[in-house]
């Protein structure tokens, strides 16, 4: 129980048998047994206290986050959280086109038209893939070669 080896239980047992005598060492031995069986007793009743109040407590907390769970709302949570005035989502409904009126009926909003945009008939769609690409440069000119009148 405290680590002791079997020397130093020897070396209690030889200083007890000078320090209390050979006639009372039974009896204190008794005595000592019995106090150890009644402290271990009362440690593992402590113990089984200890691990039924957690057991209980586990359980009524368990139960209380999964009723907690059941009736989250993510969508409300987190509308909550980003927006609690309302202010995104009226502008996010003006930016959609829709405005809630003076009765808190949807009416659409005005959205000016797009511009236009003129055509250039000049440019063409794309360029063409041969005008893209240039001639490739060989990686080495002998010397005594003429490129484009060099």
């Amino acid at each position: 129980m405290f680590g002791f080896s079997w020397g130093e239980i020897g070396l209690i047992m030889a200083v007890a048998l000078i320090a209390i005598g050979p006639k009372d060492l039974p009896i204190a031995i008794k005595t000592v047994t019995a106090f150890l069986k009644k402290a271990r007793g009362m440690a593992s009743e402590f113990q089984g206290h200890v691990d039924d109040m957690m057991r209980e407590a586990n359980l009524s907390d368990v139960k209380g986050e999964i009723d907690k769970i059941r009736r989250f709302n993510f969508k409300t949570a987190t509308m909550e959280t980003i927006d609690p005035s309302g202010t995104v989502r009226a502008a996010v409904g003006e930016a959609k086109g829709v405005v809630e009126g003076a009765l808190g009926v949807p009416t659409p909003a005005y959205v000016p038209p797009a511009p236009v945009m003129e055509e250039t008939p000049d440019a063409p769609a794309q360029i063409p893939p041969d005008a893209a690409r240039k001639a490739p440069v060989p990686a080495f000119i002998p010397p005594g070669t003429r490129r484009w009148g060099f």
